[in-house]
């Protein structure tokens, strides 16, 4: 598999290459693949497909910086130590280099000024033409039922003086994520088809009293 991702990789991406700048490219192309006969390197975790794990795994990424504190062993002034476990065998790394290097090393991923980055791709990119083929995950009939769930807050809020989503500790507000009545969990879906089955009858009740002409 990993023979087979380092190969794949090594050629879409000379392809793309290629086709970006045209047959001037073809020498190097050629060179490419005689001194990489085993592809380009490629690290491809393993597939995570626990939703709790990729956003772990993930925000590791957004709360903390390029290398921890935790990895920097020592600093004389001009030499850093660090450690690290490499990603090939997982062993564990211990390098000693110049500060200037440590540094060209965290900063080589921050883009050059005025370097276009896309913010959002696929479907969260904007102003798409297919999105007029998009269709909607719940449905406009459903929208009043799910609302409804929401009038909860307001009318607690009215009668008994309190916002119930509101943290009495540090004033945040909570997102409902689980409802619990009598020490039992309350699934939203069963409230919903119990709403949905009660609006049904109530439609057939009043086609059934609409007298019909002969």
């Amino acid at each position: 598999m990993s023979s087979f991702l380092r190969n794949s990789f090594l050629s879409a991406l000379l392809n793309e290459m290629q086709h970006k700048l045209g047959n001037s490219f073809k020498k190097i192309k050629a060179k490419r693949y005689e001194d990489h006969p085993n592809g380009f390197y490629v690290y491809a975790k393993p597939n995570s497909c626990d939703s709790k794990t990729v956003l772990n795994y993930i925000g590791r990424y957004l709360g903390i910086p390029v290398i921890a504190t935790s990895r920097i062993d020592s600093y004389d002034g001009d030499l850093v130590t660090f450690h690290y476990n490499r990603h090939e065998d997982n062993k564990y790394i211990v390098e000693t280099v110049p500060a200037i290097t440590f540094i060209e090393r965290l900063i080589q991923h921050i883009p050059e000024k005025h370097f276009k980055m896309i913010r959002y791709g696929g479907l969260y990119a904007r102003h798409r033409k297919i999105d007029k083929n998009l269709h909607r995950a719940i449905s406009r009939e459903k929208h009043h039922i799910y609302r409804s769930f929401n009038r909860w807050r307001q009318a607690i809020s009215l009668s008994f003086g309190y916002d119930p989503l509101k943290c009495p500790d540090c004033g945040s507000t909570m997102s409902v994520l689980e409802l619990y009545y009598n020490h039992k969990r309350v699934s939203l879906e069963e409230m919903y088809e119990k709403a949905m089955s009660k609006a049904r009858r109530k439609r057939a009740d009043l086609k059934s009293e609409i007298p019909v002409q002969q």
